[in-house]
């Protein structure tokens, strides 16, 4: 049975938990009721829609690249997750503790289903980023 504390924490976005309908339908709010089949014939539910940017689209039908561009904007909006930073040092954090969570979420499963933002935040340390200290030994003065 999934938890549905999420749907409490405001934090989260809602489409988390939509049906495919529901995407379905969305995608028609936002300009392409043309690309409905596209969304129920790939059977992209709410979990499955975080998976889906720019390059997964053309995968399941949507290969107009102006088209392209303004879905994959409208999904990270809505997810509020960050733009893609192709110029981002690797020295920065991968990522916000959202994107991260929602990636974690997306999958399938009891353990995942029972998992919230507050639980994954409560049991996760610095999310962001925490550097393999495998060499540590190796800098310290002797």
């Amino acid at each position: 049975m999934a938890n549905h504390d999420d749907l409490k924490d405001e934090r989260v976005p809602l489409c988390l938990h939509w049906s495919v309908e529901k995407v379905a339908d969305w995608i028609e709010e936002i300009g392409f009721p043309y690309y409905r089949e596209c969304i129920t014939r790939n059977l992209v539910d709410g979990k499955r829609l975080i998976h889906i940017d720019s390059s997964h689209l053309p995968k399941i039908g949507i290969t107009d690249f102006e088209h392209i561009k303004l879905i994959a904007k409208c999904i990270r909006d809505m997810l509020e997750i960050e733009d893609p930073d192709w110029h981002r040092s690797i020295s920065k954090p991968p990522r916000e503790n959202l994107g991260m969570y929602l990636e974690m979420k997306s999958g399938t499963g009891e353990r995942r289903d029972e998992r919230t933002y507050k639980k994954f935040l409560a049991n996760t340390t610095d999310a962001k980023w925490q550097p393999p200290l495998a060499n540590h030994c190796l800098i310290l003065p002797h």
